[in-house]
């Protein structure tokens, strides 16, 4: 059931009457106001939870939070015409938006959007101003998509068509872009209609080299990938990454750019991370591989071992890629499995690592007797295995594994000896017991490595009564 939501004036006067009638110090009223509402089940999460400041002992009476004040602030100056001072209101409401949720919350209740909107269409032209006011519209919208409207929508395509020359100012608008698009199916396929995927592939080829900007266009593209809103039966992210592929040579400008930062391990982190999320088709997958993806992937494995969020993002990138049946066969080639499990052993402890580098073998050993064999040789199903000691937990490291050890044993029952020797059955079987997810993984492991398993038929066929 959903929780009940509060409006920020009802908490104030709550921490004020503790203050007031109970004399309470501020802290304690803060506390004391807090405990109250979450005991009633409320959900504060949209509530500021600080004790509202005046300018002076005299003005008590007019208390308000900080990022009400900035958002005053700039208000007031909307008919100035001294940039200096939009700039330095533009700034400090950014950085209260940067508090919290909370805080773009209220802010978004008091009117900022269309404030902030003014001032980035006045702005336009002046980098400067420009900057600050982009600035201030990414962090509001950031977990706030719903605020985006056509107006807003237009501006930023706009900004990125004639922004082009100003890479600070091209990353800030797609970064507002992105933090309009995350649970937002509506505000995607608006953007993309409005030709955003373009914008976005056009500005990583024009500034390859330009770190933070390639970072911001990969997550945006990312983004346009996504199914994340629940609002919506149907979204369009295959059609998303199809067209970032086919219309706007997404493949070639991503796997281009990775080859302007060899030592940047963010911005190949982002880079491998929309790889992952473009190799939606079979044709896509072995793209990747003719484009030079999978021997630059590779070769970033094995220089960045020790960078664990890199070694995720690429694991996870080998993970995808290799649902076509050739490039299975170019990753083993390549020493593909040699590296994973080398992966592997070096973060067993990072359970996504874990999670990624097992599912990346299972992919590779599905229907490949010949790679499942390289797979064992390489102690493949021995990291797996220690993975699933070392995070009994993870749900999902546990079904990854599982589908691995089944996937090397089932076509090739001469390695299913050799894998229960190494402790398989006893994990597996705590697998089943600890993760409901795991139920018909773990079952199908420990039948094809031939234990003793009860599998249950879920239905028989037969007719019978909707009654009771």
């Amino acid at each position: 059931m959903a929780k009940r939501r509060i409006a920020q004036e009802t908490f104030d006067s709550v921490v004020k009457e503790n203050m007031d009638e109970f004399d309470m110090e501020p802290e304690e009223a803060l506390r004391e106001a807090v405990q109250q509402f979450e005991s009633q089940g409320v959900d504060l999460g949209n509530i500021v939870k600080a004790i509202p400041s005046a300018e002076s002992d005299e003005a008590k009476q007019d208390q308000t939070h900080d990022v009400l004040k900035a958002l005053e602030s700039l208000q007031l100056g909307a008919a100035a015409s001294c940039a200096e001072g939009l700039c330095a209101d533009l700034k400090h409401l950014s950085e209260q938006c940067k508090l919290g949720f909370a805080q773009r919350h209220l802010a978004a209740q008091k009117g900022a959007y269309p404030a902030i909107l003014g001032r980035c269409e006045r702005a336009r032209g002046e980098p400067g101003p420009l900057l600050a006011a982009l600035s201030a519209l990414s962090a509001l919208t950031d977990g706030q998509p719903d605020l985006l409207d056509a107006e807003g929508r237009d501006f930023l395509s706009g900004v990125l068509r004639e922004g082009g020359a100003d890479p600070a100012v091209t990353c800030m608008a797609v970064r507002a872009v992105r933090h309009c698009c995350v649970k937002h199916e509506q505000n995607r396929q608006d953007l993309v209609k409005a030709g955003v995927l373009a914008l976005l592939t056009g500005a990583i080829a024009r500034h390859a080299r330009h770190a933070e900007l390639v970072k911001e266009c990969c997550a945006a593209l990312r983004v346009m990938t996504f199914d994340d809103d629940v609002r919506v039966p149907f979204g369009h992210a295959h059609e998303h990454a199809k067209m970032i592929v086919l219309e706007h040579n997404g493949l070639k400008v991503i796997i281009e750019a990775a080859k302007a930062h060899p030592e940047n391990a963010s911005v190949l982190s982002e880079l491998c991370g929309t790889l992952s999320r473009l190799a939606v088709r079979n044709e896509f997958c072995q793209d990747i591989v003719d484009l030079g993806g999978l021997k630059f992937m590779l070769a970033l494995l094995a220089d960045s071992l020790d960078h664990q969020d890199l070694v995720r993002q690429v694991l996870s990138a080998l993970r995808a890629i290799a649902g076509n049946d050739d490039v299975k066969d170019a990753v083993i080639n390549a020493g593909g499995a040699q590296l994973i499990v080398l992966a592997m052993n070096r973060h067993v402890g990072n359970p996504q690592v874990c999670e990624q580098g097992s599912a990346a073998m299972c992919v590779l050993a599905l229907r490949k007797p010949n790679n499942s064999k390289v797979i064992m040789e390489c102690g493949g199903a021995l990291v797996a295995l220690q993975a699933m000691k070392a995070h009994p937990g993870e749900v999902s490291v546990q079904k990854q594994c599982c589908m691995l050890l089944r996937n090397l044993v089932c076509r090739t029952q001469s390695f299913s000896q050799p894998i229960l020797e190494m402790g398989a059955e006893a994990l597996i079987t705590r697998a089943l017991a600890t993760h409901r997810d795991c139920d018909d993984v773990a079952r199908a492991a420990l039948r094809d490595l031939g234990c003793k398993v009860e599998l249950r038929e879920l239905w028989t066929g037969k007719k019978g009564s909707l009654t009771n």
